[in-house]
């Protein structure tokens, strides 16, 4: 409710200033977008939801977060395909694609992606400090395991719930 009425009031303003602008005889550099209120300084995931709701509600999004899914492997092929090319700028753009599907996930199942994000850091921290513990109790270092070893080990801080 109170939401609604801020967005009113927002556009009223938005509407009164593109008005005093062209009663001084100004035009505006360009039409305003139902995003321009998204500030860009805003932190990556969160800019990203805020985005995907505000052009939601004019009905681009999806209803289905099955639909939503089927984006995200449509951009992770997109992705996939751009590995063969080689390409750093097209890899970064599909990269950042995917992301963006992802943040849309999140969004349609009310998960904080943020949040969502510093829990799986904060478990990664934790499996991967099982993994050094216990390549150090057998006299080892990290940089003398193989691969296969320490996958093991992240099966295994998985399976005993290390995190």
């Amino acid at each position: 409710m109170a939401k609604g009425a801020w967005e009113r009031i927002k556009a009223k303003e938005k509407a009164e200033l593109a008005e005093a602008r062209r009663a001084h005889g100004l035009e505006d550099e360009r039409k305003a977008s139902l995003l321009d209120d998204v500030p860009r300084a805003l932190p990556v995931l969160m800019a990203a939801i805020k985005l995907q709701a505000k052009a939601g509600r004019v009905g681009f999004d999806w209803n289905d977060p099955h639909a939503v899914i089927a984006k995200i492997r449509e951009e992770l092929d997109e992705v996939e395909a751009e590995l063969e090319e080689a390409s750093p700028q097209r890899l970064h753009e599909e990269i950042g694609d995917l992301l963006f599907a992802v943040a849309n996930l999140a969004r349609h199942m009310k998960v904080d992606p943020d949040g969502a994000l510093r829990s799986a850091n904060e478990k990664f921290r934790t499996r991967f400090a099982y993994i050094e513990e216990n390549i150090a109790r057998t006299g080892h270092t990290m940089e003398s395991a193989d691969l296969e070893t320490m996958e093991a080990l992240w099966v295994e801080a998985k399976g005993a719930k290390a995190d």
